[in-house]
């Protein structure tokens, strides 16, 4: 089993690299599916003459990786260029964010495309600017410091970071300023690094907490033909200084032991893990190929996911994801998968009910090869 996260033309999580390599379809020139042939079967019947001019081919193959493994390293050394000038702009976000710049006018304008939320707007303008005049009258005036709960709101509306976040994580990312990534320098093993920024709080004395992920970019020399761009290979986090009674990852147990002699009952008092998001800074270290068990092997494997969300969705897209519009297009891009799947299916039930409309009438049919599905 071989845990790592693929960041290549396609991203994927590859929880078994072997799994289904060693098998793969063949089809005759009739169009027929046969069942699953191994390739080393196929290879073994091949002339011998030919067999040899493969080799030369996969050869080949291995020469085609590695070249691919140095484009990979030149797109990360562009990434971290180009994170540079990104920055600045992140850099006012924070600052937008956590209340220290207040944007100007000119900034703050923005004109929407959508002409149904211009035609909400219109509608409840009136309603909105009466509703605010009685607050006014009811209560003082207030003006929250920046965008409050920023951080914390995109945490709660993103599934695969909301499954990780309980009740008790909530006030602490309440403090939560911003979170970077940082790519490794040149020279350097391929890596990048996300850092959260949190304001002096009461909680822990740590002002940044780290995640670092470990990548390597080259060819397995023991299965080279499985290369597809950059893996994540391990993960490292760090440590944190809680104040005293505020660590949120374990959790205080009383236990009661009777003495099987003389019958006393005792309680005993120990901490033991608790759920929280800050767990995440504490991961499963990458072991040797089998020598970790299924549970820590899908742990870590999702921990590479999140990591990679991190760094290519949530940063550079924070405010979309704070509005929602992020999740809108995440939504609708899993709803036209799921519609294609569904009209594939309904194909499917309605050649069923033909044939059965066939058999109460005449001899059943074979179906043509061709139009099997698989």
């Amino acid at each position: 089993m071989k845990n790592v996260l693929h960041i290549g033309r396609s991203c994927h999580l590859v929880m078994d690299a072997n799994k289904g390599k060693g098998e793969q379809g063949m089809q005759n020139p009739g169009g027929q599916l046969d069942r699953p042939v191994s390739f080393h079967f196929l290879e073994s019947m091949l002339p011998k003459v030919v067999k040899r001019r493969v080799n030369a081919l996969k050869r080949l193959q291995v020469q085609c990786a590695n070249i691919e493994a140095k484009f990979y390293e030149e797109v990360h050394e562009l990434e971290r260029k180009y994170a540079a000038l990104y920055q600045p702009l992140f850099d006012k976000r924070r600052d937008i964010v956590t209340g220290t710049v207040e944007p100007t006018d000119t900034e703050c304008e923005w004109h929407s495309d959508r002409e149904e939320e211009e035609d909400l707007a219109e509608q409840v303008k009136e309603k909105a600017a009466i509703e605010d005049a009685k607050k006014e009258e009811a209560t003082p005036e207030e003006d929250p410091k920046g965008i409050p709960e920023f951080w914390l709101t995109i945490f709660k509306s993103v599934d695969m970071l909301s499954d990780m976040l309980q009740e008790h994580d909530e006030p602490i990312l309440k403090h939560l300023k911003d979170i970077q990534v940082k790519f490794s320098e040149p020279g350097q093993p391929m890596s990048f690094t996300l850092e959260f920024h949190f304001e002096p709080n009461g909680y822990f004395n740590n002002a940044v907490l780290t995640k670092v992920y470990k990548m390597k970019s080259e060819p397995d020399s023991s299965d080279p033909f499985s290369f597809e761009g950059p893996e994540i290979i391990d993960c490292e986090g760090c440590q944190i200084d809680w104040h005293k009674g505020k660590d949120v990852t374990v959790k205080t147990i009383k236990k009661k032991q009777k003495h099987k002699g003389r019958g006393t009952v005792r309680t005993v008092t120990k901490q033991v893990p608790n759920d929280s998001f800050f767990n995440f800074f504490t991961p499963v270290k990458a072991l040797p190929e089998g020598e970790m068990d299924e549970d820590s092997e899908f742990t870590l494997a999702t921990d590479f996911e999140i990591g990679h969300f991190f760094r290519e969705r949530i940063v550079p897209r924070a405010v979309l994801y704070f509005t929602g519009e992020a999740l809108e297009d995440d939504e609708s891009f899993e709803e036209e998968e799921v519609e294609e799947g569904d009209e594939e299916e309904q194909d499917e039930e309605g050649d069923d009910d033909d044939d059965e409309g066939d058999f109460d009438t005449k001899k059943e049919q074979p179906q043509p090869a061709e139009c099997k599905q698989q």
